[in-house]
């Protein structure tokens, strides 16, 4: 079974939407990831070389989340899950994106699409 290193409520500004005003004035993103990684060789040399820099992939993900607008937050969620794939020591990865500023007529907490990946 896999180790898993998780990145909580990494937080952005993207101009994701449907919606032109949207995509016109941008709002407020927050992502989740967790990987599914092997971590046993970097528990025994004790060097960074050998895991997930999770700094420089926090860095990169909320380069996706403040760079290129999609319409759908399903995109996006795909690109970070690719983004956490390119990494082969990576599994798998589960990526969850807050919208918590989406355009709805009615009071909500909060609305997240969640997607797992995995190598094939």
């Amino acid at each position: 079974m896999p180790d898993r290193i998780e990145l909580r409520g990494l937080t952005a500004r993207g101009r994701h939407g449907w919606f032109p005003h949207e995509r016109e004035n941008g709002q407020l993103f927050r992502v989740d990831v967790a990987l599914s990684v092997d971590t046993r060789a970097a528990a025994e040399s004790d060097d960074l070389t050998d895991t997930v820099d999770y700094g420089s992939l926090a860095e990169r993900v909320v380069g996706l989340v403040s760079g290129e607008p999609v319409r759908l937050v399903e995109t996006l969620a795909q690109r970070i899950a690719d983004l956490c794939l390119d990494d082969p020591r990576v599994e798998a990865a589960e990526v969850t994106v807050h919208k918590p500023e989406a355009p709805m007529t009615v009071p909500f907490d909060d609305v997240t699409v969640t997607i797992r990946r995995a190598r094939t």
